[in-house]
């Protein structure tokens, strides 16, 4: 096997981690804590029973979780009150570090619930899960109790999309297909073995993801897969099969956005890296097109590269954590 296709001997599906007492045991061996947290924002058709599902199966049947967090972007509907009523902690997260300042976006959730949260292994899974289940869970959390030489577990799955003419079979990931597997096969042919490499679940040591700078939003998992296999190599790298996600299909304007705050921080990685070499400073405004009536109009949207630093860089979590003896990322 080629060193670029070392990652696919580390691809599992999530049945091989189904036995829930076996991975209680593994964590209480090596006397971890896990915590599982949901970025948040308008959730309140699916939030409860996400949490419903998770605090049973692995909090009141099996203790394989510890806690389980909500990290909240200032939802204008009833998220919040729902996550508390079937049992999570919920933050806000502009409440955290809030002299650290306050962006909305995914990424910002996922910075803040290092500070905010306990575990020494942590799953971050996104909010819109129609068919939520407990494989979402355990299916991250295998290969890090099994092997310590892992420290990031990435999630796949098929993804029907939604159309007029139904719901396809399989498809979906189309920023995946057309912008970041084409730049991994040019510049990391070893992360384009990644089935899904934006999805939005996945699980970490948090030693590994305190020295990760986060993109406050659409970049956050591209930033982290390029980070992680500079700063550790592809082999502590893994992903894991889930069969099926069932959420939300974006549309083609959202999915432009989406597709321009990705290409900020790939670019941004390839240049820190030493990878591109840019040839004048980029704009930082996204332009779509719009038709009113038989003309065109151009709609500017700002999408800024704000960018958190390592947790581990910050003084306040140092002490929280009992960190100072671990030196900042250089």
């Amino acid at each position: 096997m080629s060193g670029h296709d070392s990652l696919l001997a580390r691809t599992w599906h999530h049945s091989r981690f189904s036995d829930i007492d076996a991975l209680v045991a593994r964590k209480r061996e090596r006397g971890l804590k896990i915590s599982l947290a949901f970025p948040t924002l308008n959730e309140e058709a699916t939030i409860g029973k996400e949490i419903l599902v998770m605090r049973t199966e692995f909090m009141e049947r099996r203790p394989l979780v510890d806690e389980i967090v909500v990290i909240d972007s200032g939802s204008k509907d009833a998220t919040r009150k729902i996550a508390e009523r079937f049992g999570a902690r919920v933050f806000e997260s502009r409440s955290i570090l809030p002299k650290r300042g306050f962006h909305r976006g995914k990424g910002e959730n996922l910075w803040k619930s290092l500070y905010a949260l306990e575990g020494d292994l942590i799953v971050w899974v996104d909010a819109d899960i129609e068919n939520i289940s407990p494989k979402f869970v355990y299916g991250l959390l295998g290969p890090l109790l099994e092997d310590p030489r892992i420290g990031y577990v990435k999630a796949f799955y098929e993804r029907p999309l939604r159309s007029a003419g139904g719901i396809q079979g399989s498809g979906g990931g189309r920023v995946t297909e057309i912008l970041v597997r084409p730049l991994f096969s040019l510049f990391y042919p070893e992360l384009a073995r990644f089935v899904q490499p934006l999805s939005g679940e996945y699980a970490g040591r948090r030693e590994l993801l305190e020295r990760l700078p986060f993109s406050v939003g659409y970049g956050v998992e591209l930033g982290h897969l390029i980070d992680i296999y500079r700063m550790a190599g592809i082999e502590a790298l893994a992903q894991v099969d889930l069969d099926l996600r069932v959420h939300r299909n974006q549309d083609v304007e959202a999915l432009g956005r989406m597709a321009f705050g990705i290409l900020e921080t790939f670019l941004a990685r390839a240049r820190r890296y030493g990878d591109v070499k840019a040839l004048r400073e980029l704009e930082r405004e996204h332009v779509a097109l719009r038709t009113d009536g038989e003309r065109h109009r151009v709609e500017l949207t700002g999408i800024p590269a704000i960018e958190r630093p390592p947790m581990i860089e910050l003084p306040e979590y140092r002490v929280k954590f009992g960190r100072a003896d671990v030196s900042p990322v250089e």
